[in-house]
């Protein structure tokens, strides 16, 4: 399945190019607008944690214009998380984030994952179906995302 006519390439990318900070900046501004409310945490990424055996960061172009990302790092030795996953508004409903989950689980059995983890927010009900979609369940607040039970939900996944 493709986002719409034309080539989808995934790849690696580096967390701080021109292309990787626009689509962050991108998904940042998207989320600043569905939590507006004092205190919302918009929980970032290092560049550390996704490169060398650490995680892996993509970008998905169509036509070599770059409209997704995700990033898959490990939290411990046999778990990955999800961070970061964004698809441009042009091109969504097309498939393209299920691709980006994939090519993500992909890169996490590499890193030697055997389950992923993630957290998106209460409000992202599109993310929450893609992600359910493909097999995660509700799984309790873990890590950072203890600090905002209102807005966080957590899922799992084994691989």
């Amino acid at each position: 399945m493709t986002a719409e006519p034309g080539t989808i390439t995934i790849a690696r990318a580096e967390l701080s190019a021109a292309p990787s900070q626009a689509l962050i900046a991108a998904l940042n501004a998207e989320l600043s607008a569905m939590y507006p409310e004092p205190g919302a945490n918009h929980f970032g990424l290092k560049p550390a944690q996704v490169s060398g055996q650490s995680g892996v960061f993509l970008v998905a172009s169509l036509n070599g214009t770059p409209v997704g990302c995700g990033a898959v790092r490990l939290i411990n030795a046999e778990t990955g998380e999800l961070k970061r996953m964004y698809v441009a508004p042009s091109v969504r409903g097309k498939g393209l984030s299920k691709q980006l989950v994939a090519a993500l689980e992909a890169e996490a059995r590499t890193l030697g994952a055997k389950r992923l983890v993630l957290e998106t927010g209460i409000r992202q009900l599109a993310a929450l179906a893609l992600y359910r979609g493909t097999g995660f369940q509700p799984i309790p607040l873990y890590g950072e995302y203890l600090v905002s039970p209102e807005t966080s939900v957590c899922l799992g996944k084994d691989l």
